[in-house]
């Protein structure tokens, strides 16, 4: 049975090396310090036999010891200083190859955010081509119906155009990103995600008045004879005023032949007479006049 042997990453390759040169360093440091501490003696022998009055060839074969110890210590340091640059050098490497690991992930994941949404694009096109064919198929096809079916082609082709670039621009950061030209955000961890603020129980209506409210810091304003989703708690007040009713309603449907859904009209200006504030009608004691419909 063969088995291969697999090959080792960058990242790997520079852990084994610096490994490597730790242990020699560590040995190295032992053989100096059995050399430095056998150097000493030498000389301590070296000065006894001087003190002592010695021959000269006692000295003298007592210095030859001393310097063959002083130069074995000499060549163990320049070998563990020498090991020290090694593993400057390799600690480098490890950290420049570890870097890159980092930003080839990065990159990986931004790349595949890219394939994902080229993969996602023909089922939306899909979706979005069988809605437009739904809605025109009929032969009865009313203005509303031929307005969305534009609208929702007209927002495929936004859709695809726009996958397009991202695409692009996507593969651009991440080719980028393999190189270290860019700071990926991906690299930091992600900060928590805030829940969202509970959701606004609404009812669909069509309003008979341009109407204006609040919602926290947001003002709200409604063109008149439009389709809005309003906020239930504001729906009481402007039933009674006469200032919305809802969809099934009889004159409702007549109006919608007569003005549309009213998606297509601008927000009335603040400043208009006309405008109705629901906040402010909720508070009065006293009923609003009811809105002309005529």
């Amino acid at each position: 049975m063969v088995f291969f042997k697999r090959e080792l990453s960058p990242v790997e390759i520079f852990e084994r090396a610096l490994r490597d040169k730790q242990a020699t360093r560590q040995r190295l440091t032992e053989r100096l310090r059995s050399a430095e501490q056998a150097l000493e003696e030498k000389r301590v022998a070296a000065e006894r036999l001087a003190k002592a009055g010695a021959s000269n060839g006692q000295l003298d074969r007592a210095e030859a010891k001393m310097q063959s110890v002083e130069l074995k210590a000499k060549t163990l340091r320049a070998a563990v200083a020498e090991c020290d640059e090694q593993i400057i050098l390799a600690e480098r490497g490890l950290s420049e190859a570890v870097a890159q690991r980092d930003r080839d992930r990065a990159a990986n994941e931004i790349e595949a955010v890219a394939a994902a949404i080229e993969q996602a694009v023909p089922r939306f096109e899909i979706g979005a081509a069988a809605l437009v064919d739904a809605v025109t198929r009929g032969r009865a096809v009313l203005n509303e119906a031929s307005r969305f079916a534009a609208d929702v082609d007209d927002i495929r082709r936004e859709v695809l155009s726009a996958a397009e670039l991202i695409c692009w621009e996507l593969r651009t950061a991440a080719s980028r990103t393999r190189a270290g030209n860019i700071n990926v955000a991906l690299l930091a961890p992600p900060e928590a995600a805030q829940l969202p603020p509970p959701e606004t129980d609404r009812q669909m209506i069509y309003t008979l008045n341009p109407l204006t409210w609040r919602e926290g810091e947001e003002v709200k304003c409604v063109a008149a004879f439009t389709m809005t989703a309003l906020p239930k708690a504001l729906l009481p007040s402007a039933l009674a005023h006469q200032h919305v009713d809802y969809l099934n309603a009889r004159r409702v449907q007549t109006l919608m032949h007569v003005h549309g859904s009213g998606q297509q009209q601008s927000e009335p200006m603040p400043d208009d007479p006309a405008l109705i504030d629901l906040d402010a009608l909720g508070m009065q004691a006293e009923e609003s006049p009811q809105a002309d419909v005529a």
